[in-house]
C-alpha cells in the first residue's frame, strides 16, 4: 500500500513542491492561457460570424473589438510567461536530473525552440522555418512522451500518452510535410497529409476522453464515501444525458419542428466554424464525441487542480492549445504541458 501511495504521488505530483517562482509562472501560464482562448480565439471569431447583425445592434462591433484587443494583448503575456515557465522548468530538469538521458535531447530542443521563435519576431519564417521549428517540437514531444512513458507503467497512462502524442503528430506531420513540399514547389501531392490530419483529431478527441480514465478517478457508485458517490452519480447522469441528447438532437428536433432544426443546423455550422478556425477541431466526427471529451477533460482537470496537482496544470495546458497549432506560442504550451506531466 506504501509503495503505492508513492507511485501515485510521485505520478500526480504536487505543484506545492515546487519553487515559488515555478508555482505562480505555472499558474499564471494556465490562467491567462484560457483567457486567451476565450477572448481571442473563441470570441474574436464569434464576432466576426455576428457582423452581419452588427447594422442593428450597434454595440457589437465596439464590444467584440475592445474584447479582440484585450485577447491580443493577453497572448503577448502568454508568451511572455511560456519563456519564462519552460525556463525555469528546462534550470530545474537539468539541477534534477543532470544532462543526462533524454536532457540530451529534450534540453537543446526546448533551448532551440526559444531561439526560433525569438528569431522569427524578427525574421518571418518562410516554409523552411515552420518546417524546421515543427520538427524540432515534434523530437521534443516524442522524447518527453517517451521518458513519461517510461515511468507510468499504467495502462490509463500509456493510452492518454500515445494516443496525445499520434493525435499532436498527425497535426504536426500535416505541417512539416506540407510545408516542405511548398519550400521545394513540388506540385505532387504530399504523402498521407489529410489522413494524418483527420486521423490526428480523432485521436485527440479519444486522448480527451481517456484524460478521465488516467487521471479522473473517483467517480464510481462502489465507493461508501456518500459524497463521492453524489459526485458520481452528478457525473455520470449529466454525461449520459448530455451525450445522448446531442446524438439524437438532430432526429426529435426534425420530428418536432423542422424549421426549427434547420436553424438550429445553421447555428451548429456557425459554432463549428469558430471552433474551427480558434482550436482547429473540423467536426467531422459526431458532436456528442467533442462534448464528452469536452466534459471528461474539464472535469478531470478542475479535479486535478483542486487536488493541487501538478498534472493539472499540464493536462490543462495540453488540451488549451487545441489541436491546430497556428501560432509559436501553442506549440510551446503543449512542450510545456508534456513537460509537466514527466
Amino acid at each position: 500500500m506504501i509503495a503505492t501511495n508513492s507511485t501515485i504521488d510521485r505520478i500526480t505530483g504536487k505543484i506545492s513542491d515546487q519553487s515559488l517562482l515555478f508555482q505562480y509562472t505555472i499558474k499564471l501560464v494556465l490562467l491567462v492561457s484560457f483567457l486567451e482562448l476565450v477572448l481571442y480565439r473563441l470570441v474574436s471569431r464569434l464576432g466576426m460570424h455576428l457582423s452581419k447583425l452588427a447594422q442593428t445592434h450597434e454595440w457589437i462591433i465596439p464590444t467584440f473589438t475592445a474584447l479582440t484587443e484585450i485577447g491580443q494583448w493577453l497572448l503577448n503575456v502568454v508568451a511572455i510567461l511560456l519563456f519564462l515557465a519552460l525556463g525555469v522548468g528546462v534550470i530545474n530538469r537539468m539541477a534534477g536530473r543532470g544532462f543526462v538521458g533524454s536532457n540530451r535531447i529534450v534540453i537543446p530542443c526546448v533551448a532551440l525552440l526559444l531561439l526560433l521563435t525569438v528569431g522569427f519576431l524578427l525574421i518571418p519564417p518562410a516554409f523552411l522555418g515552420s518546417a524546421i521549428y515543427n520538427f524540432v517540437a515534434l523530437i521534443a514531444l516524442i522524447c518527453l512522451m517517451a521518458e513519461y512513458l517510461s515511468t507510468h507503467t499504467e495502462w490509463s497512462h500509456r493510452a492518454m500518452g500515445i494516443t496525445y502524442l499520434l493525435g499532436i503528430g498527425g497535426w504536426l506531420y500535416y505541417q512539416i510535410v506540407s510545408t516542405t513540399y511548398s519550400f521545394i514547389g513540388t506540385v505532387a501531392a504530399p504523402p498521407f497529409v489529410y489522413e494524418a490530419h483527420r486521423g490526428g483529431e480523432g485521436l485527440m478527441v479519444l486522448s480527451s476522453i481517456l484524460v478521465f480514465w488516467a487521471y479522473g478517478r473517483g467517480v464510481s457508485f462502489r465507493t461508501r464515501n456518500q459524497r463521492q458517490r453524489r459526485r458520481a452519480i452528478w457525473f455520470w447522469a449529466t454525461a449520459g444525458s448530455i451525450f445522448t441528447l446531442m446524438l439524437f438532437l438532430d432526429y426529435l428536433l426534425n420530428r418536432y419542428d423542422p424549421g426549427m432544426a434547420n436553424n438550429i443546423r445553421k447555428a451548429a455550422d456557425g459554432i463549428g466554424w469558430i471552433f474551427q478556425f480558434g482550436m482547429g477541431y473540423t467536426f467531422f466526427l459526431p458532436f456528442a464525441l467533442y462534448m464528452t471529451g469536452l466534459l471528461c477533460w474539464s472535469y478531470t482537470v478542475i479535479k486535478l487542480l483542486t487536488m493541487g496537482r501538478i498534472a493539472g496544470y499540464g493536462l490543462g495546458l495540453m488540451f488549451i492549445a487545441g489541436y491546430a497549432l497556428l501560432y509559436s506560442n501553442l506549440t510551446l504550451m503543449v512542450v510545456l504541458g508534456v513537460m509537466l506531466l514527466t
